[in-house]
């Protein structure tokens, strides 16, 4: 009696052991990865609905491609590097596989230290590949009435950085979308959704070989 008390005991223990491991493995196979669009009002689409700006469009184009992603704006309108660097902390909380950083273009615009936009954006590529996160860095150009002087330094920025960090890089994030009237709001500086669709096309093949099925 005793004895069948110990294989029913047994079998018991057996049957919750594989029941919480199927649910374990099932929960791992369902799992999405999460991909941050972390930026300004570039990334946040000041200006077109929530499902125009370009963090969606991406999210639509990975989804047709048959991957599993789920992508996440964190864009906050005119942020900087200094902002961007307060907040990066809450954004490992979510634990992103990639992260697509896209500041800098407002400490350009109001003319900022270029040495202090580097260290803001170097602490923040330091924080996330230190949790194992791909950092992808969008590259910024400036209008040329700031300088030339302070427009190339802002511009050789990015590359330097990407260099340094062994970063995917995205040039110019705007490529193919600045100075275009017909792609941008009447700001000039906004793109309109057709803009973020030129965006997401030319930033495609720099994620896609990032993403895993």
């Amino acid at each position: 009696m005793r004895l069948n008390r110990k294989r029913t005991t047994s079998f018991l223990f057996l049957i919750i052991f594989l029941i919480v491991a199927g649910i374990s493995l099932s929960q791992e196979r369902v799992q999405e990865h999460v991909i941050i669009a972390f930026g300004d009002s570039l990334t946040a689409g000041l200006g077109v609905a929530v499902g125009e700006a370009y963090p969606a469009v991406l999210a639509r184009k990975i989804k047709e491609a048959g991957y599993s992603y789920r992508v996440i704006n964190a864009g906050v309108s005119g942020e900087t590097t200094a902002g961007g660097l307060r907040r990066v902390r809450s954004i490992l909380e979510i634990r992103p596989d990639i992260v697509i950083l896209e500041l800098g273009a407002n400490d350009g615009l109001r003319g900022l230290s270029i040495d202090q936009t580097e260290k803001n954006l170097a602490a923040m590529i330091e924080l996330l590949q230190k949790e194992k996160v791909q950092v992808v860095l969008a590259g910024m150009k400036l209008p040329p009435n700031y300088g030339k002087e302070y427009t190339e330094a802002f511009e050789r920025l990015f590359p330097k950085l990407a260099a340094r960090y062994r970063l995917t890089l995205i040039p110019f994030f705007l490529d193919g979308v600045a100075a275009q009237s017909n792609l941008n709001q009447v700001d000039g500086i906004h793109p309109t959704a057709e803009g973020y669709q030129v965006i997401v096309n030319h930033v495609w093949p720099k994620i896609e070989p990032l993403l895993k099925k």
